[in-house]
């Protein structure tokens, strides 16, 4: 009777939970249905599922079960045309699939939102991607007590209030909130598990937490006015320090202040005395430099060989001939008209030591461009040397001031910016010497008949890397001089023998924008912006009167964000993420108010913390 008892007890546990395995498969079919009604609002056949059949057994699409096919574990519904809504408690609720659930991906859809708070319910989520739909509202607080949540993306919604404190999951790796309304600080402290995290363009402000502070997030915090401190450009104001004057009686604070006002007035006195003594100085080396200068010129008229100076022969004026050879010679004129004998004074450099003026107007001289600052020949020498002579006309810049700059150019080297050679000057044009680069310019790769496939993401991005900390580099230590570009241009990225960029022309800019000051930095930055789209879109920055910023700026209006990137960038499959994230860098630099745009050195920062993520990729993509 015992056995017997048994066995009844067996068989009617086996029978219950076979029947209740049956029934939460029921009901999770039953949820799904009118989960994908609410997404589709009604048109349920739009994913083709056969409502007699079994969501696993018969593999409905977009979604995965176990391996034994009998629970529902993924439901991955992206990139699809929903615009309904996604109703979290038909999927959460606990007669549904609340404990089965490991992966809800809703991304690329036009979803709005409805009972977020019951996602808590799924306690074995680990991923949630509704990106790039049409959410609003705030994020429940409820989303805390997702403890296995691995990878939450809410990025590209519409969400305000607060950024949800998810401090306490331990396992998040991945956080995305950018492109959305939220407002306030950050919530976390510790970034040792991210391995993505994005809060950019949102409202949020006050201090970005310590921890967030490496290069790995450089674009992270973006477009957030109100946000501070490192990777941003915008520090954080220092905290007002209490005096401890605030806390004396009222007539120790007048026997300070008077105290206070006869220190100062010493310290103004004597200010003013070594003031008076500087200018006293200056004035006197002005007037030793001047005569200085005058027994120099005396002393240059006599010379009539030297090795390190190019005499040129004094009849008529310059021509290089675009077919072949200069036909004529050289003659110029000082400040007061008067012909005089001046000179090519050559540079540092072992290329040209040696060479005469005569020597570039004898030889063939091909006609590389013109534009609004000059000319550009191609000059072949004796012995094969190939130069490159820039002739500038029409700079307002007197022959004194320009080979101060000249020197000062001559001193700051960097292997990415490409430095005279030999200059010349006189009062109506000046010319540059340069090492001719046989690989052209940045603007051939990028739009020439030719085009180089072979320019893929990583080759762009590590372009656009080292123009930026070359560019930085001569802002840095050109700043005191007001020496910056002037003129960048994907033309003006000459290519060297290694492929690799080289910036020419550095400050050859007529002497009114120059007399902008920091302004012409900032025009740098804009100009590097610009650089940035062409090499992300492969389209020319200015054509057909088309502006390419204009362009990319309407496209991103409209959402159309992979639009505007190279097709031979999408074809290769190249990171969708960080060339975003190089977007956003260029359209930085773009703002029309230049006070707003950031310096160089931040923006090259930007760019080499994407290429650090880029080459940690290369060696092994994140595994979630």
């Amino acid at each position: 009777m015992n056995r017997f008892a048994k066995w009844v007890c067996l068989f009617s546990l086996f029978f219950l939970v076979t029947t209740t395995r049956s029934n939460e498969q029921e009901d999770g079919k039953t949820s799904l249905l009118n989960f994908v009604t609410k997404l589709s609002n009604g048109n349920i056949n739009i994913l083709g599922w056969n409502l007699s059949s079994d969501p696993c057994n018969d593999g409905w699409n977009g979604i995965k079960c176990d391996a034994q096919n009998i629970t529902i574990k993924k439901i991955l519904l992206q990139d699809r045309t929903f615009n309904g809504t996604f109703d979290a408690y038909l999927l959460c609720n606990p007669s549904s699939l609340a404990n089965s659930l490991i992966e809800i991906n809703l991304n690329n859809n036009t979803l709005t939102g409805e009972n977020l708070d019951q996602i808590h319910n799924c306690k074995q989520l680990l991923r949630l991607h509704v990106g790039s739909n049409k959410f609003t509202g705030t994020i429940p607080e409820s989303f805390s007590t997702l403890k296995n949540l691995v990878w939450l993306d809410l990025s590209e919604n519409g969400f305000i209030g607060l950024l949800p404190n998810l401090s306490g999951i331990s396992c998040l790796q991945v956080f995305l909130a950018n492109g959305n309304h939220f407002t306030g600080g950050i919530p976390f402290s510790d970034f040792s598990n991210f391995q993505i995290f994005n809060v950019s363009f949102n409202n949020l402000s006050g201090k970005v937490p310590d921890g967030a502070n490496g290069s790995k997030y450089s674009t992270s915090f973006i477009s957030n006015p109100g946000l501070c401190g490192d990777p941003l450009p915008n520090k954080c104001p220092s905290p007002p320090v209490s005096s401890p004057e605030n806390n004396q009686p009222q007539n120790q604070k007048s026997k300070n202040v008077t105290s206070h006002i006869l220190m100062y007035s010493g310290y103004f006195l004597i200010g003013l005395a070594i003031i008076i003594i500087l200018v006293l100085v200056k004035l006197c080396k002005r007037r030793n430099k001047q005569e200085q200068e005058q027994r120099d010129s005396k002393r240059a008229a006599s010379v009539s060989d030297d090795s390190h100076v190019m005499k040129p022969s004094e009849t008529s004026g310059l021509s290089l001939s675009k077919t072949g050879y200069s036909k004529s010679e050289f003659s110029v004129a000082d400040e007061s008209g008067a012909m005089m004998s001046s000179s090519m004074i050559i540079m540092s450099s072992p290329i040209v030591n040696g060479l005469r003026f005569d020597d570039l107007l004898k030889a063939p001289a091909e006609l590389l461009g013109r534009g609004k600052h000059g000319s550009v020949y191609m000059v072949t020498c004796d012995g094969g040397i190939e130069l490159v002579v820039k002739r500038v006309k029409d700079w307002t810049i007197n022959g004194n001031d320009f080979r101060r700059r000249m020197k000062r150019l001559g001193e700051v080297k960097h292997p990415n910016v490409l430095s005279a050679m030999a200059y010349y000057s006189c009062r109506q044009e000046k010319l540059l010497v340069y090492e001719y680069q046989q690989n052209g310019s940045l603007f051939r790769l990028l739009h020439g008949e030719k085009r180089s496939k072979s320019l893929d993401w990583s080759s762009r991005l590590n372009m656009a890397a080292a123009i930026g900390d070359a560019l930085a580099f001569m802002h840095r230590e050109l700043h005191r001089d007001g020496i910056a570009h002037g003129n960048l241009k994907s033309s003006n990225i000459l290519l060297k023998k290694n492929m690799e960029p080289c910036i020419s022309e550095y400050g050859l800019m007529e002497e009114l924008e120059q007399s902008r000051g920091i302004n012409t930095f900032k025009g740098d930055v804009y100009s590097f912006g610009v650089i940035i789209l062409e090499l992300l879109t492969g389209r020319i920055g200015q054509a057909n009167g088309v502006d390419l910023a204009t362009w990319v700026v309407s496209v991103l209006r409209e959402e159309w964000t992979a639009e505007v990137f190279d097709r031979g960038l999408m074809q290769e499959g190249a990171s969708e993420e960080r060339m975003v994230n190089m977007l956003q860098i260029g359209i930085m630099c773009l703002n029309e108010t230049e006070e707003a745009r950031p310096s160089i050195g931040q923006v090259a920062l930007m760019i080499n913390g994407l290429k650090e993520e880029d080459e940690r990729s290369m060696i092994s993509e994140p595994s979630i």
